[in-house]
């Protein structure tokens, strides 16, 4: 499994030893495993069964295509596999629209010659609309859950990226690495699961990036949640949801999150937390507003005092900084 912890070369496995599309073959390996013949809508089969989910056979039937070329299909084995056919096997695994895409991506990758990525750019203009946002967190994420840019309020429920530097302000490494960053979210598996889905999603699209291998051998190294959440290929597009999180200071949140696209870059997010009016989580985050401005004060205000890495605000970045 060297791949999957980064160790491979590239950040999906896709050259794992024994040729293929390996990111590809888990992929299918890991949607049919999910589910049952019964829940596929094939009769009940006597005697036991050596896997999970649905055969390799099933899938084929399913799907109306020959045993011989589903299993090429799964092995990853470069084939000019059509539009129809992929829908067949989304339909008969029943893939969601994102796992579709996914697999899209997985199974017909662009044969461009492989380019460093561009730096991502926070424009200027989006860096105002952060700082307009004075009373919810808000922040903007880009390549592998890097974390571009976060105001105040961001920067006191998270912790002081601003602070950190560079290579550490990135949402999945603050939280699978940060000691205290697992106690503050009220659900640790499903946020946990969420991250690791949404690099999953983007390794398929950039699985040459230097970077994100090393993120997710990092990652995989050091955390068992990490690791056995990666192996499962789930992928996730955030949207929209519902967040819980304990601060330490003014106790327990539940907020909505909405997440937006710039269009110059459709690998940015901005996304934004708001609470419902009149809630206990209203009420905490002006708590949270009114502390993050005391220790705003406290640090000095100006830029010049000195910025930790605990929770709370920092110096806005300069406007117009890249991260690659």
């Amino acid at each position: 499994m060297g791949g999957e912890n980064g160790t491979g070369g590239t950040a999906n496995g896709s050259a794992a030893a024994g040729g293929g599309n390996s990111e590809l073959r888990e992929f299918l390996r890991s949607r049919r495993a999910r589910i049952t013949p019964e829940e596929a809508g094939l009769p009940p089969q006597p005697g036991s069964r050596r896997v999970p989910g649905l055969r390799r056979e099933e899938v084929a039937q399913l799907a109306g295509v020959s045993m011989d070329y589903y299993v090429r299909l799964e092995r990853g084995r470069n084939l000019h596999v059509s539009e129809s056919v992929l829908d067949a096997v989304a339909r008969a695994l029943r893939l969601n629209e994102t796992e579709r895409g996914h697999l899209f991506t997985l199974a017909r990758p662009t044969r461009t010659r492989r380019r460093p990525l561009p730096p991502q750019r926070v424009r200027p203009g989006l860096y105002r609309v952060l700082e307009t946002i004075t009373e919810t967190p808000a922040l903007v994420l880009g390549r592998r859950l890097d974390v571009l840019a976060a105001n105040r309020m961001a920067r006191a429920l998270y912790t002081d990226f601003d602070a950190l530097p560079h290579r550490e302000r990135n949402m999945a490494r603050f939280a699978f690495l940060d000691e205290g960053a697992r106690a503050m979210y009220g659900d640790w598996d499903q946020a946990g699961r969420s991250m690791v889905a949404s690099l999953h999603l983007y390794a398929g699209r950039h699985p040459d990036d230097p970077q994100l291998a090393e993120l997710i051998g990092e990652l995989s190294l050091r955390s068992e949640d990490f690791r056995h959440w990666w192996a499962d290929h789930d992928v996730l597009r955030h949207s929209h949801g519902v967040k819980v999180y304990h601060h330490p200071v003014v106790g327990d949140l539940t907020l909505n999150y909405e997440a937006f696209t710039p269009n110059d870059d459709p690998e940015q997010t901005l996304g934004i937390h708001t609470a419902e009016a009149g809630s206990p989580s209203e009420q905490a985050l002006r708590l949270l507003a009114a502390w993050s401005s005391e220790s705003l004060g406290a640090d000095g205000g100006d830029g010049g005092g000195d910025e930790t890495a605990a929770p709370g605000p920092a110096a806005a970045p300069a406007q117009g900084a890249t991260r690659p």
